[in-house]
């Protein structure tokens, strides 16, 4: 089991994050972005499973700068708050930056090469961390506002995972212009809604889930641990 922690950005500002071990010496460190609902159960539980195959993991309160402590479910009063969160750390990026690499740090000292996964708007911030941060791997879901930063490049490997049924991310617009601009990151699309791989929404598939897990960690295992064999088998 994981609990909360206290990290402290560069500028001073302190924050909760969700940090688990494994049980045996890490295999690496992945750091779990959250999407628009905060650091709640679900996300909990995604860093949790990291640490049970052997990551050191953690998932920074990206909204403690605008709520302390905020984390919610999936109605649609929730959702309302959560874009509102949205919207004043998309207006404070560079310090949301700054508590993204502060998590980055806590793990690095002991986990040694550290990748990134995020979920909805967590799969932005995933991608501006790769770009802007040093991180050794980035696998973003289901990020749909990554076109205004579609130009950045990404000091590591990237791959994106979208679904085909979720209108906020057009495949014809969005997800084609990812595929023209970043040639070199895979875009692996999935016969699924937006949030496929949350098991508290009701857009939840399975199937696309596993998938996308399973790429997700073979992937990793290539990148932080440099094992290309389980990767190729995965594309």
């Amino acid at each position: 089991m994981g609990s909360f922690v206290t990290l402290q950005a560069t500028d001073g500002h302190t924050f909760e994050a969700y940090f688990a071990v494994p049980s045996s010496t890490p295999r690496g460190g992945i750091v779990v972005i959250q999407e628009i609902f905060g650091v709640n159960s679900h996300i909990c539980n995604i860093t949790e499973r990291f640490a049970e195959i052997g990551y050191m993991a953690i998932a920074p309160a990206l909204f403690d700068r605008f709520t302390p402590s905020f984390k919610s479910g999936y109605t649609s009063d929730e959702i309302a708050e959560g874009r509102r969160l949205k919207l004043e750390a998309n207006n404070d990026i560079d310090n949301v930056l700054l508590d993204v690499d502060a998590a980055r740090k806590k793990i690095s000292r002991s986990a040694g090469r550290v990748g990134i996964v995020g979920f909805c708007w967590g799969g932005v911030i995933a991608w501006l961390a790769a770009c802007r941060l040093q991180f050794n791997a980035a696998s973003s879901y289901y990020g749909g506002g990554i076109v205004p930063f579609v130009d950045e490049k990404p000091n590591c490997p990237v791959i994106f995972h979208f679904g085909d049924q979720d209108s906020s991310i057009p495949l014809d617009k969005d997800v084609k212009i990812i595929r023209e601009k970043q040639t070199a990151c895979p875009v692996y699309v999935y016969s699924a809604d937006h949030g496929f791989n949350c098991d508290m929404r009701h857009q939840y598939d399975p199937y696309a889930a596993h998938v996308s897990g399973m790429r997700t960690i073979l992937f990793f295992e290539k990148t932080l641990n440099g094992n290309e064999s389980n990767y190729e088998a995965t594309k």
